[in-house]
Formats: structure tokens, C-alpha cells, sequence
């Protein structure tokens, strides 16, 4: 018997060898030998042991589900035994896997119990490691003053809160575990804390051009924070370069540099030289022991741009030049193909496969490039894991095929890419939530490029045509949710129901559907009715020129009251008209209410504006839009006995340094509701706070919610806001929240009204934000302005609406119609200004969601 528990101790020490060997198979498979010998002698103890090398090897080959079931195993043994110190440092081991799957709120769970909101920018504040709960990993590590594991916790829930873009929480645990962490993993925690400053400094960025396009004051400042952040990282990564040479730790030496030189092509401040950045790291990646990691850090290395060139996704685009030479490259990529090949992990040789497989696509070598693709997509196949990988090589395919003008197969080739994409991207979104900056160049041409084949398929097979059109409208919505999830952040929940029934509810014989899908060279739009008839047409002019026209005539409506002559907005409103719906005119004989499912910067014009000539577009027709008649929810209320909770602000305020007049009209606006909506409550000036606002709908439900006050659309999500009380803000995010908390079955929130928004000039995100405001904060429907207006105006147009709504059983859409005819006939009516006739007052209300 003891000859035997040595012969597994000697499987267990030739696993460990081969794991250091990076042959990870070779290891499992003595672990696996020695465990059935632990297990069949009862041995449970060692037993423990060898699970924890395997849970390692898998989670090392990205079998991460593998390594979860194993960590499950490790706990439930340690808890048995009730050694707590061992449950709490395999918890945070366990948590490293969640955090790799892309669920850092599951391994927040695990390290503290509970998920906490970002802290503002002013805040230094953490809350104290005692809040959380006392089986957790943290707390574990506190009772039992292991530093060591308490170190590990802290930069894990670090990483767990970078990697759902709470920045500000994320520096604040990693400089906590920065000064606990012991030597032999301190630059660990040193290189998770420069990538938060990174991720940190490229948000400040995104802030400052918002800022600027917003007219805010803070623009500059926000970029200087921006600087700053680049700083730190750059000296955070460089001391994590420093304390693992000097511990002779190769791997995390080149992590380092890898990290530097990707910070390299963000930032001026160039410390280092690109290129002993890059001879340090070819000369590191030599002497490394063959892994899964080198084959990785041989991707990044053969993937690099010339630094003039900044490349946000390596494995889909082709640089103009490789900082390697297309030889080098290739040689580099070769080896990580063999080394992967050694290893026999799938995943593995998928990547290097593929990226090698890219770099023949972009020489234009196809039949190279497909067949090594083939192969990428082979091994891709064989781990189920590994479905972010085989959707980049269905992509890649698809590309290749395109470009032997091989259509039906291309077709085919991005429709699996799609459907892979569907299933995972939730995950991929939020395993790195950088894409956030990066999505229109990984996620979105996907899509579009599927969507385009779709539409010249349906040109060159007409007995296909209805389907691939059908398809191609699919592949659109799917695109506006993987945008309104990437504006609003990654966990954003749709709360309307995804299904076919939602279409045939709202989707009434008087309804027709019109959907624009912009390509480089051309925009389509396509009408659906009822019957099923589908029309397709084009706008034959290059995307950057329609882009201009559009911002020209959006400009042209803003300043129409003061500015523009009324015959030059007619002239471009007519322009448009002809171009974008004079073609349908035939097949709208019975049709009375016009929903528009808008792309990119059609979003930021209003369809009621469009002029035949004779009249304005919202004098034939109810108009409407939404992101998806998917996740439109169809159902509605009883407005008989409806209330409405009022927010509202008449002061001037100041918000980041920017003025807000105050709005004069607001008491009235709010009388009005008031009178029309018995049992309402409002809260004004001082009074609107984020509180008082949950406190209220805690207590009763409001199917309408009114907020008259300035309302700010900006480049990213925590740009977004309403002006509270007191120079406060209420941000997109926080009403979400908010609302989502009460509004659950029969009490969910019919009609959100917000009167005075204002979007960022010239910015597809920020009308994105508008557009999708509905589905994000979970009510049936919103309306609100695409441009600040004149809050005399609106009070007109608001007023009017409010009574179509309540009396008169019209649909939404129609009551909006009705209330802005009445601004078109303000001549005619002598209360109302003559100046409302104006489209710059009346047009850039939307009805966005429900429109019935």
C-alpha cells in the first residue's frame, strides 16, 4: 500500500513537472491517474491537492467550466474539514476563473458577497472590507490574517470591478492590495492597476470629447485627467517591468512590456523608446518556455501596427503596415502554430491559426489564408469554450470567401458568425469592457458586412428576395440591441420581451415599418407592412457625404428660428423627402402611422420634418421610431385612470461648469399634468433628488413619469443625466436603476416624458442614447426632444399632447401628430407664438417605443 501511495505521489510530482513544462495535457493526465488512486483509498486529503492542480491546468487552457466544476469540488472539501483559511484562498482562485469568463460580478460575489456602485469622481471614499460577508474571501482572509490572501482578494476584486468599468472602485482596491502585496506578487497587482488607469484615462477621453461637443467647460480638464491617468499607467507598468526582473519572472516582465507598448500608440508621452520596448520583448518571448501564454503574447507581438497606426482589433482589420515585416510575422506566427501544436490545446491552436491564417487574408493570398482558417476553425470547434475564437474565423471565412466574389458561401460563413456572436456576446462585452471603445471597429461591421450580402443577394435571386431581406432587417435590430447594451453598459437588461408576438401587436394594416441600414458607399432603406410586402430602395451617395448633408440640415432646424430662412429649410427638407421615402409613396395608400427603425446619423434628424413639397411629412402620417419592433412591448394602459408622478426644475442651474437657463414654463407644464392626471404628486426644484424619487415610486405606481427639466445626451452613458435639485444630476444610469426596482408585471411605467433634452452635436452615440431610452430604463415608451426648445413652445406642444392623450383615445403617435399640426397652424391660431410654425419648435419631439 505504501508503495502504491508513492508511485501516485510520483504522478502527482511528474504532473507538476509537466506543468511547468507548460504540457498541460501530460499534466492532467498523471493528475487524473493519481486522483482515481486517492479517490478508491479514501484519501481525501490528497485527494483535495490534485483537484487544485487541475482545477489550475484547466482554467490555464481555458477550459474555464472545467476549472469552476474542480474549484467546486476544492471548496466543498476544505468547508467539510472546516479549514477556513484553505475555503477562503481557493475562493479567490475561483473567483480569477469568473473573472476570465467574463462574470466579475460572480467573482465579486465570491471575494466580497456583495456588488457595490461606482464611486463618483470625488470621492476618495471606500466602504470598509467589514461590509462584507463573513464567508466571503475577503473577510475570510481578515479573520485569519493571512496578508497574502487579503492582498489576493483586494487586487482580485480590483480586476472584477475593472472589468465592469467601475474604475474609480477598481484603483481604489488595487492600491489597497498594492501596499499589502507580498514581493513574489506585487507586480501582479502593479499590472492590473496600470490597465485600470489606462481603461480610466481612455473613459476621461471619451468625457472630453463629449464635453466638447456638448459646449461643457470641462472638456479641457477632463482631458488633463486623461493625461494624468496615462501616467500612472505608464509608471505602474514600469515598476511591475521593474520588481519582475529583479524576481526573474519572464512572463510577467513581458506582460509589462506588452502593456507599455500598447500604451504606446495612445499617448505622447512616450518615456521609452518604441523600439527597445519592442527588442526587450522579442528578446523575453526567446526564452520563455513554451505555454499557452507565449503562443498569445506571439500573436500581440506579430500583430503590431507601425506605431503611426493605432489598430483597435488586430485579428479583423489590416494594418497599412506591420511593425514587423510580413516575414518576420509570419515566422513568429509559424512557431506559435507549433507550439501550440506540441501542446495540443485547442484553443491555442485556434488562435494561432487564425492569426496567421489574417495575415495571408491581408496579403490577399486567399486560398493560403482559407485554408489555414479552415484549420483555426477545426480547433475552434472542438473546445465548446472556445466560441470567441470561432466567431472571429467564421468572420474571417466569410471575408475571404467575399473576396473570391464567392457570395452564397460568404453568406453562409457570416450568418454562423452571426448566430456564434448572438449566443456570446453579452459575455464578450462584458469580459473586457474596453470594447466599449472599441465596438464599432470587432463587433459592428460583422453585422453590417452580413446585412449588405443579405441585400445584394436579394438583388441578384428574386425568388430569395423576401428572406434575405427579411434577414438583413434581422441582422440590423440585433445590431441597434448590441448598441444600446454597448452605450448603456454591457449589463444592461432589455425589459420588453423579445418575440415574434410583440410584432404582430404592434404591426397594425395602418402601420408601415420603415428600416435604414448605412454602408460605406450607400444607405438602404426598407419599407414593411402588415401583408408582408417589402420594399427595398437605395441612397447611392458615400456615407461621409450623406453624413454632412444631414448634419447641415439638422443644423438648419436647430437655428431655423432665429437664422435659417424657412424656404432653405423647405429646400433641404424636400431634398430628403425625395431621397429617403418619395419612392414608398405608392404603397401607403391606407397607411396612417409611419415607425422608423433609424441608423447611425439618420437618428439625429426628425422624419416629421421632411417636406413633399406641399406639406410636412407629420401632416400625412402619425410618426413614430424605436431601436426594434422586437423589443417594443406592445401592451397598454388605461388612461382613464392613470397618474403621473412630476419631476421638474424652473431655476438656472450649473452642471461640470456649464450653464442651464432656467425654465420659466415649467409651473405651468406641470399645472397642466397635474389637472389632467388626478392623484399625481410632483417634486420641484430643491425637491427632485434621486431620494425623493424612489421613496415616491416605492410607495405607489406612476404609469406616466413627466421630468420637465434640461436633459443632457453625451457621447458615453455617464454623460447622460438629467439636472436634479441644488445643481445635482440625475444620470441615465441612476434613473434606470431606479426605475427598474418598481417596475416589474402590471405596474410597469406606460409614458416617460422628458421636455427639454439636448443631445451632443454631430454624435451617432448620443442619439443613440435617445433612441433607446425606453427600452433602457425599462418603461413601454418615451417622448422627448432631439434638440433643446424654447420652453413657451413646448409648453404648447406638451399641453396639446397631454390632452389628445387623456381624452380623445388616440394613439400616442397621433396625439404627438395632432399637438405638433397645431404649432405647424400657429398663424392661424391666435394664443400660439406665429413664430411656432417654425420646424426648429415642433420637430424634434420623437415618440420613441409603444407608439399605439
Amino acid at each position: 500500500m505504501r508503495a502504491q501511495t508513492s508511485d501516485a505521489s510520483q504522478l502527482v510530482q511528474q504532473g507538476v513537472q509537466n506543468y511547468q513544462l507548460g504540457n498541460l495535457q501530460e499534466a492532467i493526465k498523471k493528475w487524473k491517474e493519481a486522483l482515481k488512486f486517492y479517490q478508491d483509498t479514501h484519501n481525501s486529503a490528497n485527494e483535495a491537492v490534485v483537484l487544485e492542480n487541475l482545477a489550475r491546468a484547466y482554467q490555464q487552457m481555458g477550459q474555464m467550466n472545467q476549472s469552476l466544476t474542480y474549484w467546486d469540488r476544492v471548496i466543498a472539501y476544505y468547508r467539510q474539514v472546516r479549514d477556513v483559511q484553505q475555503v477562503g484562498r481557493m475562493l479567490i482562485e475561483q473567483s480569477q476563473v469568473y473573472n476570465s469568463l467574463g462574470q466579475p460580478k460572480k467573482a465579486i460575489a465570491l471575494l466580497c458577497g456583495k456588488y457595490q456602485e461606482e464611486l463618483d469622481e470625488q470621492s476618495n471614499k471606500i466602504e470598509p472590507e467589514s461590509t462584507c460577508l463573513s464567508d466571503s474571501a475577503l473577510q475570510i482572509a481578515i479573520t485569519q490574517k493571512d496578508q497574502m490572501a487579503e492582498a489576493a482578494a483586494l487586487g482580485n476584486i480590483g480586476e472584477a470591478y475593472r472589468l465592469v468599468g467601475s474604475y474609480n472602485r477598481a484603483i481604489q482596491y488595487l492600491h489597497k492590495a498594492e501596499i499589502i502585496a507580498p514581493k513574489n506578487t506585487d507586480f501582479l497587482v502593479l499590472n492590473s492597476l496600470g490597465n485600470a488607469y489606462v481603461n480610466r484615462a481612455q473613459r476621461w477621453g471619451l468625457r472630453a470629447e463629449s464635453a466638447k461637443q456638448s459646449d461643457v467647460p470641462k472638456a479641457d480638464e477632463f482631458k488633463n485627467k486623461s493625461q494624468s491617468d496615462y501616467e500612472q499607467a505608464i509608471t505602474k507598468f514600469q515598476n511591475s517591468f521593474q520588481k519582475a526582473d529583479a524576481q526573474d519572472n519572464q512572463f510577467a516582465q513581458i506582460r509589462a512590456l506588452m502593456n507599455l507598448i500598447q500604451l504606446y500608440y495612445r499617448t505622447p508621452d512616450r518615456q521609452i523608446k518604441f523600439e527597445q520596448l519592442l527588442e526587450k520583448a522579442l528578446a523575453l518571448l526567446d526564452k520563455l518556455p513554451d505555454s499557452h501564454t507565449k503562443v498569445y503574447l506571439t500573436i500581440d507581438l506579430a500583430n503590431l501596427p507601425v506605431i503611426t497606426e493605432l489598430v483597435t482589433s488586430p485579428l479583423t482589420q489590416c494594418p497599412k503596415q506591420r511593425q514587423l515585416s510580413d516575414e518576420q510575422a509570419i515566422a513568429l506566427l509559424n512557431k506559435a502554430v507549433k507550439i501550440a501544436n506540441n501542446l495540443q490545446v485547442s484553443r491555442s491552436q485556434s488562435f494561432a491559426y487564425g492569426a496567421l491564417a489574417h495575415v495571408y487574408e491581408c496579403r490577399r493570398e486567399y486560398e493560403k489564408a482559407l485554408e489555414l482558417t479552415q484549420q483555426a476553425l477545426w480547433q475552434a470547434d472542438q473546445n465548446l469554450e472556445a466560441k470567441d475564437s470561432l466567431y472571429l474565423w467564421q468572420w474571417q471565412a466569410g471575408r475571404i470567401l467575399r473576396s473570391q466574389n464567392n457570395q452564397i458561401k460568404a453568406v453562409t460563413a457570416y450568418q454562423e458568425a452571426y448566430a456564434t456572436l448572438e449566443e456570446i456576446r453579452s459575455n464578450i462585452l462584458e469580459a473586457d469592457k474596453d470594447l466599449q471603445f472599441d465596438f464599432r471597429d470587432i463587433v459592428e461591421p460583422l453585422y453590417r458586412e452580413l446585412a449588405q450580402l443579405r441585400l445584394e443577394l436579394a438583388a441578384i435571386s428574386p425568388e430569395n428576395r423576401k428572406k434575405q431581406l427579411t434577414t438583413a432587417i434581422e441582422t440590423i435590430e440585433s445590431l441597434k440591441l448590441a448598441e444600446l447594451q454597448n452605450y448603456f453598459g454591457n449589463d444592461c437588461v432589455i425589459a420588453a420581451i423579445n418575440n415574434s408576438r410583440n410584432i404582430e401587436e404592434l404591426l397594425k394594416a395602418d402601420t408601415a415599418v420603415f428600416s435604414s441600414i448605412v454602408f460605406d458607399n450607400r444607405t438602404a432603406i426598407l419599407l414593411s407592412l402588415a401583408n408582408g410586402k417589402q420594399q427595398l430602395e437605395w441612397i447611392d451617395e458615400k456615407r461621409d457625404v450623406l453624413r454632412e448633408k444631414i448634419k447641415d440640415f439638422r443644423q438648419s432646424l436647430i437655428s431655423g428660428a432665429e437664422e435659417i430662412s424657412d424656404d432653405k429649410i423647405k429646400q433641404q427638407a424636400q431634398y430628403f423627402y425625395d431621397k429617403i421615402f418619395r419612392k414608398f409613396e405608392l404603397d401607403l395608400d391606407k397607411i396612417k402611422t409611419l415607425v422608423f427603425i433609424q441608423d447611425s446619423f439618420l437618428r439625429s434628424i426628425p422624419m416629421a420634418a421632411l417636406y413633399d413639397g406641399k406639406q410636412y411629412l407629420i401632416e400625412k402620417y402619425a410618426i413614430a421610431t424605436t431601436p426594434s419592433l422586437r423589443l417594443t412591448a406592445p401592451k397598454n394602459l388605461n388612461r382613464q385612470q392613470s397618474r403621473a408622478l412630476i419631476l421638474g426644475i424652473t431655476k438656472e442651474a450649473k452642471i461640470d461648469g456649464k450653464d442651464y437657463p432656467a425654465l420659466s414654463k415649467v409651473k405651468l407644464e406641470i399645472d397642466k399634468v397635474e389637472k389632467l392626471f388626478s392623484g399625481s404628486k410632483s417634486f420641484i426644484n430643491e425637491e427632485f433628488n434621486r431620494n425623493n424619487l424612489e421613496k415616491e415610486l416605492n410607495k405607489t405606481v406612476y404609469p406616466i413619469i413627466h421630468i420637465a427639466t434640461h436633459a443632457q445626451f453625451g457621447t458615453i452613458a455617464e454623460d447622460t443625466f438629467l439636472v436634479a435639485g441644488v445643481n445635482d444630476k440625475l444620470t441615465i444610469k441612476q434613473l434606470e436603476t431606479t426605475l427598474r426596482q418598481v417596475n416589474s408585471g402590471s405596474n410597469s411605467i406606460e409614458l416617460l416624458t422628458l421636455t427639454a433634452c439636448q443631445t451632443a452635436v454631430g454624435d451617432d452615440r448620443a442619439t443613440l442614447g435617445l433612441a433607446g431610452i425606453a427600452l433602457q430604463v425599462g418603461v413601454k415608451s418615451a417622448l422627448a426632444s432631439l434638440w433643446s426648445v424654447n420652453d413657451d413652445s413646448t409648453f404648447n406642444l406638451i399641453s396639446a399632447f397631454y390632452d389628445n392623450f387623456r381624452n380623445s383615445g388616440v394613439s400616442k403617435a397621433e396625439a404627438l401628430r395632432q399637438a405638433q399640426i397645431r404649432l405647424i397652424n400657429a398663424k392661424k391660431i391666435p394664443e400660439i407664438n406665429d413664430q411656432y410654425d417654425n420646424p426648429a419648435y415642433w420637430a424634434p419631439f420623437i415618440l420613441s417605443g409603444n407608439w399605439l
